[in-house]
């Protein structure tokens, strides 16, 4: 069945370069081809597709193979070596992969799955490694070649940095700062920073190089954080939601950490006392209000004192949310202005890629529909 190819775009807005339709189930992941205007595609309805733009301008399918099952995939396009996790735990898991990540430069396997283990292998031989134990099942996985970090988030919420050797591991850290479980993970080697996106809508930013544990919260999604892609040649990072929404930040901007959420027993603008606070309700004769937080200085506020909305894009807030009355007085026309754009996929995405040599983005959605759009980056 062939698929449908729009036009090139005309101008640098994203646009949809050609759609592929021919699925009886979910693609769970897909791959641009760089240089062969390809797409490799795995789906629950356990085949692995290889689609070839013709002439036409349509992708027609080249290669179909059926698998036993499959969930997941690595695709190398120097080696043209493609890695699929299988739902049987295929490699050495007793429950589903969830994550593969072929290592070049080592000639290793990394693989994750939902039985709690963290695996890597040679890639060569076969022969496994070493394992690590997790707390949660993993749902992200990246590594960094130049010091052999491997990174790990979990369904906890929790990212894991764990030190790789030929066949042992040892523990590097944890963090935490996602109160939901963590979805996406991406890892830019050039300015050491990771990226997390979680179930909570929310992306952190983690400055692992700087050392000074400095994490930037990025809120511009509504729904769960499905994909995260970094396009280091422009500094933009990509984030889609399973609402099918797609965000292109600028992350080439002096950006801001959120404040700490203070704890207090009474306003700190009015110092009216908040409804557990029964003495000085009683001292004072005074009714007990609701407590609130500024997102600008993490402040304890009631409404009256709080009753201003505000963007603060430097601080990761590209939506309005709350602030004091006063920090509202002190952001100006310029601190509002937006580092990101917005965009509408116009489908329900469970996977994302970004092919930086081309600048094409690729989604799969809950449609049974991968979308191709050209030139991405924006700015």
């Amino acid at each position: 069945m062939a698929a449908e190819t729009l036009g090139e775009p005309r101008d640098r807005k994203p646009s949809l370069q050609g759609s592929i339709e021919a699925f009886q189930d979910v693609v769970s992941s897909a791959v641009i081809i760089p240089k062969e205007d390809g797409v490799i595609s795995v789906s629950d309805d356990r085949t692995i597709r290889v689609w070839l733009k013709r002439d036409s301008g349509q992708y027609w399918p080249s290669v179909y193979h059926t698998m036993p099952c499959n969930t997941c995939m690595s695709f190398n396009p120097e080696t043209r070596r493609l890695s699929i996790g299988m739902d049987t735990g295929s490699i050495s898991h007793q429950g589903k992969v969830s994550v593969v990540l072929f290592v070049l430069e080592m000639e290793w396997l990394l693989s994750t799955g939902q039985d709690k283990s963290f695996t890597w292998h040679c890639s060569e031989s076969g022969q496994q490694l070493g394992t690590h134990r997790t707390s949660s099942w993993v749902s992200g996985l990246q590594f960094d070649v130049e010091t052999r970090h491997a990174f790990v988030g979990d369904q906890s919420g929790q990212v894991t940095i764990l030190k790789l050797e030929q066949d042992s591991c040892s523990l590097v850290t944890t963090f935490k700062g996602h109160t939901g479980n963590v979805t996406a993970l991406c890892w830019d080697p050039v300015q050491r920073v990771l990226f997390s996106g979680s179930s909570d809508h929310s992306i952190i930013m983690w400055d692992i190089g700087g050392r000074k544990g400095t994490a930037i919260e990025l809120q511009g999604h509504s729904e769960k954080i499905e994909g995260l892609c970094y396009a280091s040649h422009t500094r933009q990072l990509i984030s889609c939601s399973s609402d099918g929404s797609i965000v292109v930040w600028n992350m080439d901007v002096t950006r801001q950490e959120t404040p700490e959420w203070l704890d207090s027993d009474s306003c700190q603008k009015c110092e009216q006392p908040f409804f557990w606070n029964f003495k000085q309700m009683w001292d004072s004769k005074k009714i007990g209000l609701r407590q609130h937080h500024c997102r600008k200085c993490g402040q304890a506020v009631c409404g009256k004192c709080s009753s201003k909305r505000s963007a603060i894009p430097l601080m990761g807030f590209e939506f309005e949310v709350r602030v004091c009355d006063s920090c509202y007085g002190s952001i100006t026309e310029e601190d509002r202005a937006p580092t990101a754009t917005f965009h509408n996929s116009k489908h329900n995405i469970v996977y994302m890629h970004y092919e930086p040599t081309t600048g094409c983005l690729l989604t799969s959605g809950t449609d049974k529909v991968i979308k191709v759009r050209k030139k991405y980056c924006l700015y």
